[in-house]
């Protein structure tokens, strides 16, 4: 026994004074150690300074109630149950007892308030008590944020987000997501925290012990006004046509911008929202909108000119084997420009097999040279790759060509159709779509973002001409001149293509289609880009590229050329048109004239008509029943108008 007394006494006095130091510091390692403060992500803005997403910062106030000496604790508990009462409602007694019960308690991460805002922040810590910080009153603050954006779903895909899980993994998508590791994270802090039992670390100091630095501010080409109206004119359009999904891109001409761009899917209630990026990700058969690149190839080759004649025979025509058909009952003999007009599946399938069945690599070696085979390579993830047979491939057979003439038996994404009719519309010239102007600090720029030229010249400039000048007519007398207006031009190209019929028979029982619209305008001037792509509309409401998307198109370019800055810009194109002109003067002329008085709007484009009575100074409010233009309004014109009354447009 004396022996093992000896033996303990020993191991004690090497545990304190030969190994001490490195327990002592084994001790503090496990009970005190550093943690990661997130900093305030970087904000995304528009082109004209509008917070697109932003970084909300979110307080947790708790208290150490064992922390404060009893006297301070004493004198200063009264007063901290009345400012939470005044702060939060109940009873001061309330406060007061269960602020005391922690203290016996030895609650040391007694929780006050949880995910508060900055003001609400400012205000307890300045509370008695926790205004005597972490040492003499026992004040904890936790920090986090919150990503939040002001313009609610509008754009939420497109700008994205970038979220870790427990396990560390990180989703990215849009724009916040394709920026975020080298620009909008920011770099991490670090602060001080104690075990406290039970799983729970408080911090040692109301400080952080390395500030976090907060992330760059991207500055995106995003146009708020453009993405308004590209969002409600799809969402209006796939409500109608009851369509599973659809997008619109809008890009500015000269310079690639992608001023907007709205990707809408349903819900199992029957709601939109924004579920995927498919503008980007959906890389999908184009149907006729391809037929344009098919014209050009044999344009350029000069193996037909637009005035050569093609027999589209009547309506049936067999290739290889596989009919190919026309709506109704065929075109004849037509010239090579009106079976794009009419948008000919057999005009354009017989224009290609003719000239290219021998050598399929001259007319594949087109697309490759316009860059479609391959993908833009934009920053934002899961961009759709491109599928272009060719000879020697599995997916080629004698059918490829023909089919691949109308746009069937190759895949690309409505970005890269947009990219080529935005490329005919800037006379030749293929710009990359371009999502961020720059990256700054503050004021201080860190990265501006150029205009990258994919292709220099995409053609000559007489197919040029001639391809333009068909476009323009296809809305005049083609297959879109339902969308045809007097009040400004447009130029582009009708889709309508089969989806989802690998196996016919049940296509038969239940048709899909994609029905899409690719231009630009004005047709003379163009000043912007925009593809219009919706899935599967209810063929029984309607399913054609002009019925369905082309409606879209005419929207946004009405609403674009009347609401922007293009309107100070309409005296340098080379034609006025005297019904815009007119409308416009009479809109401000109304708007000058009428503060309290009801207006006449009726005649106007009822968004118009909504802006112009939702900024008189009579707070009303204003419900629209139907779209287009307004056929009558509720309250006569002249009348006296009252706060919170309700005025109703009828439009159609």
């Amino acid at each position: 026994m004396f022996v093992f007394a000896l033996a303990v006494v020993f191991k004690l006095f090497s545990i304190q004074f030969i190994q001490g130091e490195q327990y002592r510091q084994l001790a503090e390692k496990r009970t005190v150690k550093d943690f990661d403060i997130a900093p305030n992500r970087g904000n995304v803005y528009s082109a004209d300074g509008s917070l697109l997403a932003t970084s909300i910062p979110k307080y947790d106030i708790r208290l150490d109630a064992v922390q404060a000496q009893q006297a301070v604790f004493d004198e200063h508990i009264g007063a901290l149950a009345d400012s939470l009462s005044a702060y939060k409602g109940k009873s001061a007694s309330y406060y007061k007892d269960i602020i005391r019960k922690a203290r016996r308690n030895k609650n040391r991460y007694f929780l006050l308030a949880r995910n508060i805002s900055y003001s609400d922040y400012i205000r307890l810590r300045n509370f008695p008590l926790l205004n005597k910080g972490a040492i003499g009153g026992g004040l904890i603050v936790e920090q986090t944020t919150r990503r939040e954006h002001p313009m609610g779903e509008i754009a939420a895909r497109s700008i994205g987000y970038e979220r870790f899980d427990e396990e560390g993994n990180v989703s990215r998508a849009g724009i916040d997501g394709a920026f975020g590791e080298k620009y909008l994270r920011g770099v991490k802090g670090k602060r001080l925290k104690q075990k406290i039992g039970n799983g729970q670390w408080k911090p040692i100091a109301d400080f952080d012990q390395v500030e976090p630095q907060d992330g760059y501010d991207v500055y995106t080409t995003i146009d708020v006004n453009i993405q308004d109206i590209a969002h409600h004119s799809l969402l209006g359009q796939l409500e109608k046509y009851e369509a599973e999904h659809g997008c619109v891109v809008v890009m500015e001409v000269k310079t690639g911008e992608i001023k907007a761009i709205a990707n809408l899917a349903i819900t199992s209630k029957g709601t939109y929202y924004e579920k995927r990026n498919y503008a980007v990700y959906e890389s999908h058969e184009p149907g006729s909108t391809f037929k344009v690149m098919a014209m050009m190839a044999a344009l350029e080759d000069k193996v037909i000119d637009t005035s050569t004649v093609i027999d589209a025979a009547n309506g049936r025509k067999y290739f290889y084997g596989r009919v190919i058909n026309d709506s109704g009952h065929g075109y004849g003999k037509i010239s090579a420009a009106k079976a794009l007009e009419v948008s000919s599946n057999i005009g354009l399938a017989t224009i290609i097999d003719d000239h290219y069945a021998k050598n399929p690599m001259r007319f594949i070696n087109h697309i490759k040279r316009w860059k479609l085979n391959d993908s833009l390579d934009i920053p934002i993830q899961g961009e759709g790759i491109p599928n272009i047979p060719e000879p020697g491939k599995s997916n080629w057979s004698k059918n490829a060509l023909p089919s691949m003439a109308y746009g069937y038996n190759l895949a690309i994404t409505p970005l890269q159709t947009l990219t080529f009719y935005n490329a005919i519309a800037n006379n030749g010239e293929m710009i990359k779509p371009r999502f961020i102007r720059s990256v700054k600090s503050f004021d201080k720029d860190i990265e501006v973002f150029d205009k990258e030229v994919l292709v220099n010249k995409i053609c000559s400039d007489k197919t040029l001409a001639e391809i333009k000048d068909i476009l323009k007519n296809i809305v005049i007398r083609g297959t879109g001149q339902r969308m045809y207006s007097e009040t400004f031009s447009m130029a582009g190209k009708t889709g309508t293509a089969r989806t989802d019929y690998a196996n016919y028979e049940e296509w038969i029982k239940e048709r899909k289609y994609i029905s899409s619209f690719a231009g630009y305008f004005p047709a003379e001037n163009p000043k912007y880009s925009c593809i219009v792509v919706i899935h599967k509309p209810s063929t029984k409401v309607g399913y054609y590229g002009a019925d369905v998307s082309g409606p879209v198109f005419k929207r946004i370019a009405q609403k674009i050329y009347t609401d922007t800055p293009l309107i100070d810009e309409v005296n340098t194109l080379e034609f006025k048109n005297d019904l815009v002109i007119n409308e416009y003067e009479t809109y401000f002329e109304n708007a000058r004239k009428y503060k309290e008085l009801m207006p006449s709007v009726v005649g106007m484009p009822a968004m118009d008509a909504i802006a112009l009575l939702e900024n008189l100074q009579v707070n009303i409010k204003v419900k629209l029943k139907g779209s287009g233009t307004v056929r009558s309004q509720s309250i006569e014109k002249h009348q006296k108008l009252k706060p919170n009354q309700t005025i109703v447009l009828e439009a159609s």
